[in-house]
């Protein structure tokens, strides 16, 4: 697989677990797909099989929903590393963010699970999760 492959060999670049009934998760979807033009991240629900077995694979507790977790050439980033990775892939002006990467870990990580606590109650969820356009759908794994 060269840099240019995703996991699947299938020209993504990187995976985007979310929490799938989450709105605030749901819109960081539509935020990545919006700023990712090149269509370099493909994207699953934490709650979905494909989910659990990527979580699984790469030992992470299959149970918490808690934070968005990317992977990257088969490493696993969580919370705002994984954040981070996201903006970095996305067209201008977006990955200047990525110098937040300076800011301490504890730091950002503290931030990130003050909001992660909080965004049930501040952004609400679904019953189930969001149901990708027709055109999108290849981007979703299932």
């Amino acid at each position: 697989m060269n840099d240019e492959q995703g996991p699947e060999g299938n020209g993504y670049q990187g995976i985007v677990l979310v929490d799938g009934v989450c709105h605030l998760c749901q819109g960081l979807t539509r935020f990545i797909i919006e700023r990712d033009p090149l269509a370099k991240f493909q994207f699953a629900s934490l709650q979905s099989d494909i989910g659990a077995e990527l979580l699984h694979k790469g030992g992470l507790p299959v149970d918490e929903v808690d934070t968005v977790v990317v992977i990257e050439n088969g490493k696993y980033y969580i919370r705002s590393a994984a954040v981070l990775c996201i903006v970095r892939q996305l067209k201008m002006p977006w990955p200047l963010l990525y110098a937040f990467a300076f800011v301490p870990l504890p730091v950002r990580d503290y931030l990130y699970r003050y909001v992660a606590r909080n965004r049930y109650r501040w952004f609400g969820k679904e019953e189930q999760c969001m149901l990708p356009t027709p055109e999108l759908r290849k981007r979703f794994l299932s």
